[in-house]
């Protein structure tokens, strides 16, 4: 997050004045799907109350950071796609919490105030020391912001690390339901904010960084929420979420790229 705040300009945000109905679009997919489709894939999968909750969570969470690398490869709208990372990020500390109390509440309790309290400190601190950062030595930190997303990723590919060997006897147990339902849940993330964003009238380039933006969640954060809250378990369907939709945006933004070269 404190990457993603020295990469931020003033540009990312303009996009919410000038093209307004777009971003609300996004933000109504990446805030609307997810957390929804999370609460009836753990209800129809029968996911324990911890695993559940875990899902919910990570669909409860912005896009991730790496939505704008693979709407870039997949020759999407990458203005729309930075934006709507920008905005879903900046507006998670409220709506993160609300949603996963909302839908996984009536499985464990939810602590509300706990939650909002970690998001701010986990995605907005970061964020606004790194906009002051940038804002303070500008230009002089280009070198530097160039290393950063892979300084991100290798953070976040330790803590799923992490993640997957303190619950590694819990994944030899549940880890194939849990791996199916995020499976899923990632692919509904990906049709359907392609599907709305076509419906609403928005071109093939917008729809795909709609898609990309909903599909691909922050599962860091998602991970950081559940280890801190509800346990190592809960943090299970975000770490695998977190390997998963790297795999399947990868994979996706090639055949879209291959598709509009054989065009």
């Amino acid at each position: 997050m404190f990457g993603m705040g020295m990469t931020l300009t003033g540009s990312d945000f303009k996009r919410v004045l000038v093209k307004p109905f777009e971003v609300a679009v996004g933000l109504f997919a990446q805030y609307g799907i997810m957390p929804l489709a999370g609460y009836f894939l753990a209800k129809i999968f029968g996911l324990t109350p911890l695993l559940a909750a875990g899902v919910v969570l990570v669909g409860s969470c912005p896009g991730g950071t790496a939505s704008n690398v693979i709407t870039y490869l997949a020759k999407g709208d990458l203005a729309l796609s930075v934006t709507m990372t920008s905005v879903s990020t900046i507006l998670s500390p409220l709506f993160t919490p609300l949603l996963t109390f909302f839908y996984a509440g009536q499985w464990i309790d939810v602590p509300i105030l706990k939650l909002f309290i970690s998001t701010v400190q986990i995605i907005l601190l970061p964020i606004a020391l790194g906009l002051g950062i940038r804002g303070l030595f500008k230009e002089k930190l280009n070198t530097a912001i160039e290393f950063l997303p892979m300084l991100s990723t290798l953070a976040i590919i330790f803590i799923v690390g992490v993640i997957v060997a303190a619950n590694s006897e819990g994944i030899a147990k549940v880890g194939p339901r849990t791996g199916l339902v995020v499976i899923i849940h990632n692919i509904i993330g990906l049709t359907l904010g392609y599907l709305l964003a076509r419906l609403v009238g928005m071109n093939v380039y917008k729809a795909r960084a709609v898609s990309i933006e909903v599909g691909m969640q922050n599962s860091g954060l998602g991970v950081a929420l559940a280890r801190a809250h509800f346990g190592a378990l809960a943090a299970l369907p975000a770490a695998m979420f977190s390997v998963w939709h790297n795999i399947l945006g990868s994979l996706l933004a090639w055949w879209w790229r291959r598709s509009d070269e054989t065009i």
